[in-house]
């Protein structure tokens, strides 16, 4: 299975949208958001992919980005999610405490860590956790980058938008 993961759009609607259509191109199913859409028109440019997300930082109007993950049949986990995709143990966290992340990544519980907010790309293995943050598909500060998990493998990758 691939997953299509995302971070930091902040309004960014035309990166964004070439995100999905590459995810559509690499034959993602599901996509994970780590936080930072901003505002709430954002969320429906991932229909057509099973959706899940949480908040960052930046993310003002929750009651109105949850109606439209509802919209989409997306699922918003609130500011963490665990769960697992195709027998691999993902968190999603949007990384505003350092600590946090280094104890999701630490713990060992996880096959894949799932973090935002720097806006810096990461693509690290720690033991047998893969840390991730795709980035900022915004490209606040750094180029515009996602990122792609394949649960099969056990392999993810950073893409430039």
């Amino acid at each position: 299975m691939r997953i299509g993961l995302i971070s930091d759009t902040h309004d960014h609607i035309p990166h964004t949208q070439v995100a999905m259509a590459i995810f559509r191109g690499l034959g993602v199913e599901t996509i994970l958001h780590a936080g930072d859409f901003c505002a709430p028109f954002m969320v429906p440019l991932m229909s057509g992919f099973e959706v899940h997300g949480i908040f960052g930082n930046n993310d003002g109007d929750h009651f109105r980005i949850q109606q439209r993950y509802n919209e989409i049949g997306g699922h918003l986990h609130a500011e963490f999610m665990d769960r697992v995709f195709d027998g691999k143990r993902i968190a999603l966290y949007h990384g505003t405490q350092q600590g946090i992340t280094d104890a999701l990544i630490a713990c060992g519980t996880y096959d894949l860590v799932v973090t935002g907010h720097t806006h810096i790309a990461v693509n690290q293995l720690f033991g047998k956790t893969l840390h991730i943050n795709p980035g900022s598909a915004n490209g606040l500060g750094h180029p515009p980058t996602v990122a792609m998990y394949d649960t099969t493998t056990g392999v993810g990758e950073i893409i430039g938008l």
